[in-house]
């Protein structure tokens, strides 16, 4: 595992936590729900995102050793093939903007599963397909806003952004993702309606302790 810091892939460096030395996959998750009894765990494929293989035999390692665990995978998906693959695996695929081709690939996914929609965005540009941002009523329920540029930062959530897809889909589950630092941010958010967040550093930095995880868990 690495260290996601602002969307600079190239830049991402072996994780180094304060739960746990080193950074093997499994070691990671035991660790972190050692912290926390987390229901869901959300992993980027790095290397299938960037078409430089994949690490499913990772993933499979995973869904072995945490059964219990729901798995959101991001593995750059962009054809019912690859999703049907890694579909066996038993996981629920994170479909990225960033990565989502042109033709209707969305549609037709959600006819093979329940996918988690994620809108991709580095700072205020919008990564992906224009008209997906122009067509919420095609949204799957669950949608992560991933603001690229905050992962690993200490800037805080993209408010601003967030409230303005939660008034675009107000039915729609909303998973703040990049900037979360504090109990402070999770209570912001919460008041703004938002369904969930996705945690990394702040976890492995200590800055959200076991009390606050159990209060907005």
């Amino acid at each position: 595992m690495v260290h996601a810091r602002r969307g600079d892939r190239a830049r991402y460096k072996p994780l180094q936590s304060a739960l746990v030395a080193g950074s093997e996959a499994t070691s990671t998750v035991a660790a972190l729900l050692r912290l926390h009894p987390f229901s869901t765990l959300y992993v980027a494929d790095l290397d299938a995102i960037q078409r430089r293989g994949d690490n499913l035999q990772t993933i499979r390692l995973l869904r072995q050793n945490f059964p219990a665990l729901n798995l959101w995978v991001d593995a750059g998906f962009a054809s019912e093939a690859a999703l049907l693959t890694w579909l066996d695996c038993g996981i629920t695929p994170v479909i990225g903007s960033e990565t989502l081709p042109p033709e209707d690939f969305l549609d037709r996914a959600a006819k093979l599963c329940r996918p988690v929609l994620s809108l991709d965005f580095r700072g205020k540009d919008f990564l992906g397909p224009s008209r997906i941002l122009d067509e919420p009523q095609r949204w799957p329920q669950r949608i992560i806003v991933m603001t690229l540029s905050r992962i690993g930062s200490d800037l805080g959530p993209d408010e601003d952004k967030l409230h303005d897809l939660r008034r675009c889909a107000p039915g729609h589950d909303l998973f703040a993702a990049g900037g979360v630092r504090n109990a402070a941010d999770l209570s912001r958010l919460a008041s703004l309606g938002i369904a969930g967040v996705l945690l990394a550093s702040a976890l492995h930095n200590g800055s959200l302790a076991p009390a606050d995880l159990r209060r907005y868990g």
